[in-house]
């Protein structure tokens, strides 16, 4: 469990390191199937393995070469015992529940990013949740944790304190040549908005949070290092369906709109003992 002090501290910044939660065999484990899921050695399949810098929309205004890539693998809980058993690890889970004040925890879906060395490019400053645009409300908290330390020299992720609190507003997130976060309208920012990054650093087998709304994005791996990593993404319990484009998990929802979004591809993975599972 967290400390209120932990959860005033997430409800300040945004984001929170957390405990190693993994042995080192747990993340030996996970490395092993990774490399299967992405060798497609396993016999059910993820939704996407691909390279992230092909996807467009976060990498229009960066400078990549031919060979860079992030190595991107949606919904690995789908393709592997072992990463589903991960995305349901009792400590993670009810800390997830703490963070976002709900009874019950719901996978919305899991995401591998590996930025190998020397070639791991970018991923672009962002916010979740408006690249989620089938659920609402933003309420959602993310569980990323390293298969391998994560620090400024392979690419670990960078935060901007406080932005979970600023609203939506990806569309004018870019970066400068440094990979510093800018705004491109910075007169739409609330008051006393500081636009200013720090690195989030992450040890191996450790966990670190983050809200869906908090700004966020990690550079270029030029190390001799892997960065390896599992985020899994987790619904509070009152998540609901609500479609204004398209997702590629968009094919697995079974509900009508406005409804809570629930069903197999969205496992419930933690309740309380009061709480009333929708």
């Amino acid at each position: 469990m967290l400390s209120e002090t932990q959860v005033k501290q997430f409800e300040r910044d945004g984001f929170l390191k957390g405990d190693v939660v993994l042995s080192e065999d747990e993340v030996e484990a996970l490395r092993a199937e990774l490399q299967d899921v992405m060798d497609g050695k396993t016999v059910n399949k993820p939704i996407l393995n691909r390279n992230m810098l092909d996807s467009g929309s976060l990498y229009d205004n960066m400078k990549m070469t031919v060979s860079e890539r992030v190595v991107q693998i949606v919904n690995i809980w789908m393709a592997s015992d072992v990463f589903f058993r991960h995305a349901s690890n009792r400590r993670i889970c009810e800390e997830i529940a703490q963070l976002s004040g709900t009874g019950t925890v719901r996978i919305w879906h899991d995401q591998v990013q590996y930025k190998p060395p020397v070639s791991g490019g970018p991923t672009g400053w962002h916010q979740d949740h408006p690249l989620w645009p089938i659920i609402q409300p933003a309420d959602l908290v993310s569980a990323w944790v390293a298969l391998d330390d994560a620090v400024i020299e392979n690419g670990c992720m960078w935060m901007v304190p406080g932005s979970h609190k600023w609203g939506n507003h990806q569309k004018y997130l870019a970066s400068d040549q440094n990979f510093m976060p800018y705004h491109k309208q910075p007169e739409l920012l609330p008051e006393g908005a500081i636009v200013k990054a720090v690195p989030f650093e992450i040890k191996k087998g450790q966990v670190g949070y983050h809200h869906c709304m908090t700004w966020h994005g990690s550079p270029h791996n030029r190390s001799d290092l892997h960065r390896r990593a599992i985020a899994v993404h987790y619904m509070p319990g009152h998540t609901r369906y609500e479609p204004s484009a398209n997702h590629p998990m968009h094919d697995y929802v079974n509900v009508k709109a406005g409804e809570i979004l629930q069903g197999d591809h969205f496992p419930v993975v933690y309740t309380t003992p009061t709480s009333k599972m929708a």
